[in-house]
């Protein structure tokens, strides 16, 4: 119960983290530099709904991060750590098939993924236990 719990924790970072992505990305595109932030505000030119969208992705991040705290408790560093890698993965995919971030799919960015994927499977799918019984005697 406690790897289901680890691992539902790992891919609520996953998911969290990958959405605060998209939305910085998304806002990023439609705000000026952060160092002119205030004098467009006084204008009233600030975009306040780019604004709370990072505002919001900064929040996912910080989730991201008790999600992570979370997963360390109940997942080993090394399996834990081959999910992250998910987000990548996630990332891609949904910035190239959503047309508001005007990425494309590309054949070399897709094989990336699909390696990325395949490998955190088989880092996943082996046995917990089998570093123990090697070990004893």
């Amino acid at each position: 119960m406690s790897r289901v719990r680890g691992f539902a924790l790992a891919l609520g970072s996953v998911t969290l983290v990958s959405a605060a992505q998209l939305g910085m990305r998304w806002s990023m595109t439609r705000l000026p530099l952060p160092s002119q932030w205030l004098s467009t505000f006084n204008s009233g030119a600030l975009d306040l709904a780019a604004l709370g969208v990072v505002s919001l992705a900064i929040f996912a991040y910080a989730l991201s991060m008790l999600c992570w705290l979370g997963a360390l408790r109940h997942l080993p560093l090394g399996r834990a750590y081959s999910l992250l890698s998910i987000s990548y993965a996630l990332v891609y995919l949904l910035a190239a098939s959503l047309p508001v971030f005007n990425e494309h799919f590309s054949v070399s960015r897709t094989l990336g993924v699909a390696l990325v994927i395949f490998g955190v499977v088989i880092i996943n799918s082996r046995r917990s236990n089998a570093t123990s019984t090697r070990n004893t005697p």
